[in-house]
């Protein structure tokens, strides 16, 4: 075994790592950009390294400082994780030039199933069922529009160099071709630095299933079962389960022997996932060959008990795998649901900013965390958005749903927009809880998934109102306790007057309802009346530390949470998040309108794409601007019929979340 590796990689998975080398005795090396100094994965090693600046291009995807990090520092071999260089067959050759062994498949096999186009010809040979398209080397546009007419829309242009939704455009009409395929090349090329694509029929309500294979330098290969990953948006995935629901045990066995038949076609060495499309027939097709350990990898160790990267470790020391097909069997089910700092309710946009708090469920041998990420800590435009994986095993998936409702309910983070409201909408829907899924799921059920905001309850305003109150009436009793008179009737905050009814005005702003909020509070700790948007409630509470608040409404017992950060209290009831901000109405507020006619930046990012400049006319729905940013694209669409009047931003600019970026005067404004 290894007495030092290099994990060339960071956040979540890095730390994964280096928890299975601790078990194992090997010490670790972490590498950090300049902004991942103090990040968890640098603590988590035994000795870190730094490799250069925020942009990953500069840092993490520097395989030349890596491998002069491993030979500095002794390592014997690298752990690429995923995503960044763990795909690059380039540094894995170059891992082996330099006597190093890298922790993953050859540089051949990585070249085979890097490009789609290769690797479906190679599995077309092994006779792995593939779906109907063109994978072919010629990429005229105009034969490429003829390969989909011929296969018929709507089909699904792919990027031929990776995978995780990049590079990737579903196209239902002739018309929408030629600017799809050139959005999917531009974006593969700055994902890949390959803009290649490929032509497939795109299938109706089609579930996504993957099979883990591990295969050893002595020539055995074994599969441990199949993921279900059809809940994605934007391709990506957002819950993944295991084992996939609705099969049966000859579903089962063939999707597994056709997954190891697809590993042994390229002489495979290592953790690899062979992804399916299933029809609504039960009939698979190969898709693609991801040549590393994938994202989802817990659910798989959840239900085999087995600990996927001490394989890994073995393997890459030219041990046999430890155990054969016989040996490998699976117990209940497990979840993973995907912590990612974006906007659902703003299609999905990554979101930014510092965690102020962290809270997640106690882990147990039914809970794991898997994080890379604590208090005070950045989310960046620079990094994939991720803040953790939850993941929740139990003997069935029944069961095991039940646990990562209640999970979801106690993940609490504050300080930037968070999908855990998302999350838990999906874990109680009807469709998902009685397995009838697919990849259109979210797009089939976004109302529900993602509801407009409705009337504010009194629950939450209560909470908040409460957690003031109390608040108040803790420091007061501190300060009484320190001076020198502690029963000074100076120090009471029950609002008493002589001459009336004497009560408090606590004022609050409702930011996703743009809705001013004015709560009347009459009495004290033992019993508040909050008189809100005419109604009356009587409500008391007690602050138990972290910002937990359990209080009773109209009777009622209520757990919540109540979590500063400045001015913005973010109130986590009953799996809801709620924000409300202290507001002064006395105080000049900030002007945060923005005039007519500017179109601005819905997410901090650059600028890839300028289509128009100050003078063109455009239409309602033209594409103005694109933006970049976490490995996603943002395009700018005119809202309204118009002319251009100022462009302020030009191809390869930085730009924050809200500036504006163009001003557009409106046909309107003339009539």
């Amino acid at each position: 075994m290894f007495d030092k590796i290099l994990i060339a990689n960071r956040g979540e998975i890095a730390c994964r790592i280096s928890r299975t080398c601790r078990h194992l005795g090997i010490r670790t090396v972490a590498v950090y950009s300049d902004p991942d100094r103090q990040a968890l994965h640098v603590q988590a090693c035994d000795e870190a390294w730094p490799i250069g600046p925020a942009p990953a291009r500069e840092s993490y995807l520097n395989a030349e400082r890596i491998l002069e990090v491993a030979r500095r520092s002794g390592a014997q071999a690298i752990h690429p994780g995923y995503g960044f260089l763990s795909e690059n067959a380039e540094f894995a050759q170059a891992c082996a030039d330099a006597g190093i062994v890298f922790i993953g498949p050859s540089p051949e096999a990585i070249r085979a199933m890097g490009s789609k186009s290769a690797a479906k010809a190679i599995m077309e040979r092994a006779g792995v069922p593939l779906v109907p398209g063109d994978h072919g080397e010629d990429q005229c546009p105009d034969r490429l529009a003829q390969v989909a007419q011929e296969i018929g829309y709507p089909v699904l242009i792919k990027a031929s160099a990776g995978g995780g939704g990049k590079g990737m455009r579903r196209v239902d009409h002739p018309e929408d071709f030629a600017a799809a395929l050139e959005a999917a090349r531009r974006e593969s090329a700055a994902a890949f630095g390959d803009d290649r694509v490929l032509i497939e029929k795109y299938l109706i309500q089609p579930r996504h299933v993957e099979v883990q294979v591990f295969a050893d330098t002595h020539g055995h290969v074994v599969h441990l079962f199949e993921r279900d990953c059809s809940v994605q948006r934007r391709h990506q995935k957002v819950i993944e389960e295991a084992p996939a629901p609705g099969l049966d045990a000859i579903q089962r066995r063939q999707l597994g022997e056709t997954a190891v038949a697809a590993a042994r076609a390229i002489g495979y060495v290592g953790a690899g996932t062979v992804e399916f499309i299933m029809d609504g027939r039960g009939a698979f097709y190969f898709m693609e060959m991801n040549t590393r350990l994938q994202v989802e990898h817990p659910v798989t160790e959840m239900i085999t008990g087995l600990d996927l990267v001490a394989w890994q470790l073995q393997v890459a020391c030219g041990e046999p795998l430890p155990r054969n097909q016989e040996g490998i069997g699976f117990t209940g089910h497990a979840f993973e649901a995907r912590i990612y700092a974006e906007d659902a309710d703003r299609d999905f946009l990554p979101a930014t900013g510092v965690i102020r708090h962290l809270r997640t469920p106690e882990a147990s041998p039914h809970v794991r965390i898997d994080t890379g990420v604590g208090e005070g800590d950045e989310i960046s435009v620079h990094y994939d958005p991720m803040i953790a994986k939850l993941v929740v095993w139990d003997q069935d998936r029944e069961r095991a749903l039940n646990r990562l409702r209640r999970a979801l309910r106690s993940f609490i983070v504050v300080g930037t927009t968070t999908n855990v409201d998302f999350l838990a909408r999906v874990a109680v829907h009807p469709d998902f809880r009685g397995a009838r899924i697919d990849t259109s799921f979210i797009e089939a059920h976004r109302d529900a998934l993602c509801p407009r905001p409705g009337a504010l309850g009194p629950a939450p305003v209560v909470a908040a109102a409460l957690h003031e109150l109390l608040r108040v009436e803790q420091d007061s009793r501190d300060q009484a306790y320190h001076s020198g008179d502690p029963f000074s009737p100076w120090h009471a905050t029950h609002g008493w007057q002589l001459n009336g009814d004497g009560y408090r005005a606590l004022h609050f702003m409702d930011p996703s309802r743009d809705r001013d909020l004015q709560v009347e509070v009459h009495g004290h700790g033992e019993e508040y009346q909050l008189t809100w948007a005419g109604g009356t409630h009587r409500a008391r509470g007690e602050l138990q530390g972290d910002g937990h608040l359990h209080l009773q409404l109209d009777g009622i017992h209520l757990d919540a949470w109540v979590l500063e950060d400045g001015p913005r209290l973010t109130v986590v009831l009953d799996a809801e998040t709620h924000t409300l901000v202290r507001h002064d109405p006395l105080a000049a507020g900030m002007d945060d309108e923005v005039k007519d006619g500017s179109l601005v930046a819905p997410m901090p990012g650059m600028v890839v794409t300028v289509h128009v400049g100050p003078g063109d006319r455009v239409a309602e729905g033209d594409p103005l601007m694109v933006l970049e940013a976490m490995k996603m694209e943002y395009v700018i669409h005119a809202f309204a019929p118009g002319e251009v009047e100022a462009v302020y931003y030009g191809e390869g600019d930085q730009v924050a979340e809200g500036a504006t970026l163009l001003a557009l005067h409106m046909e309107e404004e003339e009539q």
